[in-house]
């Protein structure tokens, strides 16, 4: 139970799916929790090997564990016995995961009983602006859930930013010695580090191998930085050894080294100090945004290919006057053909001015709308004061 009605505790549900994109929003979010607003929160999480490689601290042994103040708890399953005691203020179920038969029924059984919240998937749609907020009772206890949907306006709950990030980001971006010092930590040379700098994070169904082929016989010299286990076959194919962290190859104008899985504030820097970054599914995608350097999104693959319709909303908002850059991430995406995949890349790199200029107009335009977390908050205590909750 929280000791204050200014920093309440917290419990967020995660089952991974994604690998590393729903662990990763989530630690994001529930460190922006703790460190910014003092809310002490309980992360339940069903896969810690994932969680580990972008938070190294976590010890994948345990039950129960402290990371960076954060409460860590290994989610087994749907069994367990709840006690009101047990339960927080607010409790964020994510992507809509089942939780707990037991745990819902010691929510129902608090007095008074805690915000519940879903947190939804990100995306540019006009739907979410109707749902965002909106309550679901449940159909047997006296608990009332509501939806919370991220977004890019002030209809939707903004996205996940931390205090400080743009002023951390423009001190690095602005200081070549510390680009060139944090690219050196994966044998990037200084000549490397000269070229165009591509980080490349995808699913395994993009076109990796016809843009190799596109860079390697390309005039510009093009250095891509890929993650341990993306793309691995395509990788494999264009070093002639295991796509293990350390390795590298040279080909033509490409040169393409595997970088090692890092924690999200390394990852971070990797973005900043790249000149594009191909991002996928949320939580890269989102970072990206805040980069202020051009990216390309590869959206998760949805039945009846409603990811097209998802990526088409966000490119209506995000590039209606890049049209480059635009069929190029639908054709990344399947969305429409490619018929030239070396006149695509060109395009791009024809529109690359414009294209960093929409990047900085557009982090601007999102945050003047507010972070995530601070509204989420407000949210909350909306709720509270209308004897909704506990909070």
């Amino acid at each position: 139970m929280s000791q204050h009605p200014s920093a309440p505790s917290l419990a967020i549900f995660c089952k991974v799916v994604d690998n590393y994109g729903d662990i990763g929003i989530c630690w994001r979010l529930a460190r922006q929790l703790h460190h910014e607003h003092g809310v002490a929160v309980t992360l339940w999480v069903d896969d810690l090997a994932s969680y580990r490689r972008i938070c190294p601290e976590v010890d994948t042994g345990p039950e129960l564990q402290q990371v960076q103040g954060v409460t860590v708890r290994l989610w087994r399953g749907q069994d367990g016995v709840y006690t009101p005691q047990e339960i927080p203020d607010i409790v964020i179920e994510f992507f809509g995961c089942e939780l707990p038969p037991g745990y819902v029924e010691a929510m129902a059984a608090c007095s008074p009983r805690p915000v519940w919240l879903n947190y939804e998937g990100l995306t540019a749609e006009d739907w979410v602006e109707g749902c965002h907020r909106l309550p679901s009772m449940h159909p047997r206890l006296r608990l009332t859930k509501h939806f919370y949907f991220p977004g890019f306006n002030e209809r939707t709950g903004g996205l996940l930013h931390e205090a400080g990030l743009d002023e951390r980001r423009h001190a690095f971006q602005q200081d070549a010695g510390a680009v060139a010092a944090f690219l050196a930590r994966f044998g990037v040379t200084p000549q490397e580090a000269a070229m165009r700098k591509v980080s490349l994070f995808c699913y395994p169904d993009a076109p990796v191998a016809a843009m190799l082929q596109v860079w390697a016989e390309g005039g510009e010299p093009v250095l891509s930085l890929v993650p341990e286990g993306v793309a691995k076959e395509q990788i494999e194919a264009f070093t002639g050894a295991p796509a293990v962290a350390g390795a590298s190859a040279t080909r033509g104008a490409l040169t393409v080294r595997v970088l090692p899985f890092v924690p999200q504030p390394d990852y971070d820097l990797l973005l900043w100090a790249c000149d594009l970054n191909f991002v996928r599914g949320e939580d890269s995608w989102v970072r990206a945004q805040w980069a202020g350097r051009p990216f390309v999104w590869h959206i998760y693959v949805q039945d009846e290919n409603l990811h097209h319709k998802k990526l088409r909303a966000f490119l209506e908002r995000y590039a209606p006057q890049l049209p480059a850059l635009n069929r190029f991430m639908l054709g990344w995406n399947g969305a429409q053909p490619v018929a030239d995949w070396k006149q695509a890349w060109q395009a791009v790199l024809n529109e690359i001015p414009q294209d960093v200029a929409r990047a900085e107009e557009w982090r601007r335009e999102v945050l003047a709308n507010g972070d995530l977390v601070t509204k989420l908050l407000d949210f909350v205590r909306e709720l509270g004061q209308a004897g909704q909750n506990r909070v």
